[in-house]
């Protein structure tokens, strides 16, 4: 039987021999294991540098910016008013700002109804047609009656109005249009309303009436007299015993009313104007300021003819006064609310109202323009809304209930503020006819016409003047008005704006700069640090005497590169600084970057718009219709010489003939228009057009084509537009605002009035790219931007021509500044291809190969255990048995001792 426990037999610690022999034969699996550390450790070391080397990227971001160091600083003195925001464009300087009124967006209402699912008409298929424009000349508010004969001679009773809840303080006194007017007025600034009188105009008729055609000739031959006087003012009188024909007459009074003298000018001077003639029996007096006119015909004893009468007939005297109306007008244009215990006196009624009179709307090119059909499907209330809300107009609709008898009242929006964004809603039948009454006293508005819905807030824009200077805005951003900067505008009040270098922005620039260098630096320092104390340490195998990454080639090359671009001169800036000594950056003896602050003072103060070339990517045209756009990492320092052969222009349809003085647009008028198609075709630059209905004018018709494209929702979502106009030979011509081989504009006709009534055989031409060289080395052109050529001195180097001539152009100069540079070379280092990342690679790829051979090596162990074990077992089994044979001679020399003895 075999041994089954080795070592049992012969007293041999097999086990323990195996095991020390196993660990002798173990030892270069340690070795392997102490490599796969030492390389883990250096990825381990490579991921803190990638991370140092990612984190001095992200400083560097803002920094390749040259904003970052041309900083101007916006000030304003009262931040409720506005705040404003600075770009290095603006001026330095301190500016006076007003601001008088803040935009708004228009709101308009529908009377009320009792439900807003019950139908709305007859089902009658109409289109709503909207635009959007602004309103010219006249005035929003409320239009009186003449005042009545009782307030001529007894006044208003003070009590008798208010204007938007304020008392008018009215009397006896006020007895005309004018002193009404005045009283107003002088409540304006509470009732934010301004009253004007009418002009007073005596009777039409007045010196033709009764059958008389005109003045008869007055006769007093019967012992009578007579006196005809006009506000006081006589202008003609006759005694006793004068015939007719010989006295007072029609062309009598023409004649006084005719010259210069006495009469015409105390009349002047009363403000008392006249037209028409007594002959012809329409004379009228005016008093421009709404005063009373008071004419009087005194007529005693036998009087023959004067006003209403012929020759023949007895006058017994006239006196009449005449009277004007007032208008109130909003000076924000929205509802007067008209109070008191007795507003007929001055000719209005109570309530709350106001609409645009003697207005003008003149629709707005640049805001969209639409149309809705509403037939028997959706013409309830609710149905409007959701149509209207649907069809993306710039227009929106929401119903609100005030809880009466018809409380439900639909509410329409205009989405943007600005003046411009006033709303006009016109609605025609959609096969051509009359549209549906009931949607058209629901519906219809017109600044200048018909306005059934009541205007709640009027579109405006935000008004301001800086330093006396008239500026608007559309929104409440104000861009332009000084030059460089932004307002934001927050309420009306004055304030004033301070513009400023912004010293302490570029200093927190360089702080930046430098502090990324130093975090990187450091970061470097450590993964690469030499430890002299653990050196002898090392020796005892207790310690290690370096960093991960000491004496590594990647590490030492970014090393080298970074200290060498930070030395080195910026080439192709035009400005005095050119290296980081002149801003007072200096290396220190441990590698870091230090600053100067007395150094980098003294550059802020002397040269502020150089520095932002020391850092950042910097690119300048000597031509102003040339601007720099972008670089890339490929694109070198230099001057690069720019060579325009081809301008980029843009798709264009002209019409072949010029439009007449007034176009008709027929209810239902659609067109196809394709706008900039690609290749392959993309479906969302074709759109369905919808023209509103009416009759415009050349510039009108230019002005609804160009919204009715601009406003069609899918050009609008991919930023697709463009621009109608009427050119030199009264032509209709429509321009893609797009440049380039992309640009391009396909009308077609649909229904209603067709592209060829408008443009006859129009001219469709195609956008070309802009076409040229950089450097003298061909550039790709796309639309108005031309890029260097891949290869070239140039490659990447972006500049944007937006006019003059082909030719010689200039130049085009370029620098990349050290933040710049450096984000550049910290690109090359991390990324997917970067040196960091491939390094890391390699290193991944040893420890692979090592787990394999440590694998492999296991494996030989396992084969070398076992033939240790077979050998040494082989040697227990037979020191065993020796052991065993000894045992036994030594039994039996014992045995024989004894028979011996």
């Amino acid at each position: 039987m075999g041994i089954s426990s080795p070592g049992i037999g012969s007293n041999i610690d097999v086990n323990g021999i195996v095991a020390k022999l196993m660990a002798v034969e173990s030892q270069p699996i340690a070795i392997i294991d102490k490599k796969a550390a030492s390389y883990q450790a250096k990825i381990s070391a490579f991921g803190s540098l990638s991370s140092a080397v990612g984190a001095f990227q992200g400083s560097l971001s803002s920094l390749t910016s040259v904003a970052t160091f041309q900083a101007v600083s916006a000030t304003s003195a009262n931040t409720d008013i506005l705040v404003g925001s600075a770009t290095s464009k603006a001026v330095a300087g301190v500016y006076s700002v007003n601001v008088t009124q803040l935009a708004q967006a228009q709101t308009l209402t529908s009377n009320g109804l009792a439900s807003i699912s019950t139908a709305v008409g007859l089902g009658v298929s109409t289109t709503l047609s909207f635009q959007l424009g602004a309103v010219s000349a006249g005035s929003f508010g409320l239009a009186g009656t003449a005042l009545a004969g009782a307030v001529l001679t007894g006044g208003i009773s003070n009590g008798a109005l208010s204007i938007n809840g304020t008392a008018i303080a009215t009397d006896s006194t006020t007895r005309s249009a004018k002193a009404l007017a005045e009283a107003i007025n002088a409540k304006s600034a509470t009732t934010g309303v301004s009253a004007t009188a009418a002009t007073t105009n005596t009777s039409a008729t007045l010196f033709g009436s009764a059958g008389a055609s005109s003045f008869g000739d007055i006769d007093t031959s019967g012992g009578g007299t007579y006196a005809l006087s006009v506000g006081g003012i006589t202008l003609a009188s006759q005694g006793t015993g004068v015939a007719s024909g010989a006295g007072v007459s029609a062309a009598s009074i023409d004649t006084v009313l005719g010259g210069a003298n006495p009469t015409t000018s105390a009349l002047a001077a009363a403000g008392i104007t006249f037209s028409g003639t007594a002959a012809a029996g329409d004379l009228v007096f005016h008093a421009a300021d709404g005063s009373n006119i008071n004419l009087s015909e005194a007529a005693s004893g036998s009087v023959l003819g004067g006003i209403g009468t012929d020759t023949l007939s007895a006058n017994t005297g006239v006196n009449t006064t005449a009277s004007a109306a007032i208008s109130l007008s909003s000076a924000t244009a929205s509802p007067i609310t008209v109070g008191g215990n007795a507003p007929a006196l001055a000719g209005l009624a109570a309530g709350s109202g106001g609409s645009y009179l003697g207005a003008s709307f003149n629709q707005d090119a640049n805001q969209i323009s639409g149309t809705v059909v509403i037939d028997s499907t959706n013409n309830s209330l609710a149905g409007i809304r959701d149509a209207i809300n649907k069809a993306n107009l710039g227009v929106t609709a929401t119903i609100i209930s005030d809880g009466s008898a018809t409380p439900n009242h639909l509410v329409l929006s205009s989405t943007k503020t600005g003046a411009s964004s006033t709303i006009k809603l016109s609605l025609a039948a959609t096969g051509g006819g009359a549209p549906d009454s009931a949607l058209s006293d629901l519906l219809a508005y017109d600044p200048a016409g018909v306005q059934n819905l009541k205007q709640n807030t009027a579109a405006q824009s935000t008004l301001l003047n800086v330093n006396g200077i008239p500026v608007s805005s559309e929104t409440s951003s104000v861009s332009g008005a000084i030059q460089g900067v932004s307002l934001t505008i927050g309420t009306t009040g004055k304030t004033t704006l301070t513009v400023a270098k912004d010293s302490t922005g570029v200093k927190a620039g360089v702080n930046a700069f430098v502090k990324a260098y130093n975090d990187l630096n450091s970061q470097i320092a450590k993964l690469t640090a030499y430890d002299t104390s653990a050196a002898a340490s090392a020796k005892l195998g207790d310690a290690s005497s370096g960093g991960p990454l000491l004496g590594d080639a990647t590490v030492r090359s970014l090393q080298t590169q970074l200290r060498k671009q930070l030395s080195q001169s910026i080439t192709g800036l035009d400005g005095d600084l050119t290296t980081l000594s002149q801003v007072g950056i200096a290396f220190q003896k441990d590698g870091s970057l230090s600053v100067d602050s007395g150094k980098l003072d003294t550059a802020v103060k002397n040269h502020f718009d150089d520095i932002a070339g020391l850092f950042a990517a910097v690119g300048k045209a000597s031509d102003s219709l040339v601007s720099f756009n972008t670089s890339t990492s490929s694109t070198k320092p230099g001057d690069y010489a720019l060579n325009v052969t081809a301008l980029a222009s843009q798709g264009s349809l002209t019409g072949d003939l010029a439009v007449p003085l007034l176009t008709t647009i027929a209810a239902g008028t659609k067109w196809n228009v394709t706008l900039n198609q690609t290749d392959p075709v993309t479906a969302n630059r074709t759109a369905s057009v919808s023209l509103a209905a009416g009759s415009y004018s050349p510039g009108q018709l230019a002005t609804l084509i160009q919204s009715a494209i601009n406003g069609a929702g899918s050009f609008g979502a991919n930023e697709l537009a463009v621009n109608a106009s009427i050119d030199g030979a009264g032509k209709l011509v429509v321009v893609s605002a797009k440049y380039g081989s992309i640009s391009k504009l396909a009308i077609s006709s649909d229904s209603g009035t067709q592209v060829s009534d408008i443009f006859g055989s129009a001219s469709a031409l195609d956008g070309t790219d802009i076409a040229g060289t950089l450097g003298g080395q061909p550039a790709t052109g796309s639309g108005q931007l031309l890029t260097g050529a891949a290869g070239s001195d140039a490659a990447g180097l972006k500049v944007e021509v937006t006019g003059g001539a082909t030719g010689a152009r200039g130049t085009v100069g370029f620098s990349q500044g050290y933040a710049y540079q450096l984000n550049n070379l910290a690109a090359n280092f991390l990324g997917a291809k970067g040196l960091i990342n491939g390094r890391t690679d390699g290193l991944n790829a040893t420890i692979k190969d090592l787990a394999q051979q440590k694998d492999d090596f296991n494996a030989r162990l396992v084969d070398i255990e076992k033939r240790y074990r077979a050998q040494y077992t082989a040697l227990d089994t037979s020191i065993s048995s020796l052991n065993s044979t000894s045992s036994f001679l030594t039994q039996q020399f014992a045995a024989l001792a004894k028979q011996t003895s």
